[in-house]
């Protein structure tokens, strides 16, 4: 066999056994309760008509990504910066060693980009939900969703702030 053809006999056996899975891919559905809330889920209740919901997947936004990704990168680097400038002004005092105040810095921005992250997430959805004890999606009310933007933003401001 040719030098050419096996990466193409390689892409080829990956994408024949690949094929089967899609078969596995469980069906999401949409209904509605007595109650009027709208529901989705794998496993409609039997008392409801369910309607089957078409998904169609799309490429992520590759850019939005990326910025996301150097923002948090743009964090680290500030809080590696002033944890530098902590640790050389309290050298002499006892407490944490200069490397545990660069890891705790780190790790304060680590968490600053990611409640940023989650905060930036919450703002733009319309609808936000937690998973039940069964893993179903149970979809929060405006009260609840402001809760947790509330909660969100205060996180934000522990761990962004100097």
């Amino acid at each position: 066999m040719s030098a050419r053809l096996k990466p193409v006999m390689k892409q080829a056996l990956c994408v024949a056994a690949l094929l089967p899975i899609c078969a596995f891919a469980g069906d999401i559905y949409k209904w509605t309760d007595a109650a009027g809330n709208v529901h989705y889920g794998d496993n409609p209740a039997e008392d409801v008509n369910a309607e089957r919901v078409y998904i169609r997947s799309r490429p992520s936004d590759r850019a939005r990504t990326a910025a996301s990704r150097n923002r948090a990168e743009t964090a680290t680097r500030s809080a590696a910066t002033s944890a530098n400038a902590e640790n050389q002004e309290t050298a002499q005092a006892p407490g944490p060693t200069p490397e545990e105040l660069r890891e705790q810095a780190k790790e304060k921005a680590r968490k600053c980009a990611e409640f940023k992250q989650r905060l930036q997430s919450m703002v733009q959805s319309r609808r936000l939900y937690r998973e039940d004890d069964n893993g179903e999606r149970v979809y929060l009310d405006e009260q609840e969703m402001q809760t947790a933007r509330d909660n969100t933003q205060s996180k934000v401001e522990e761990y962004c702030n100097p």
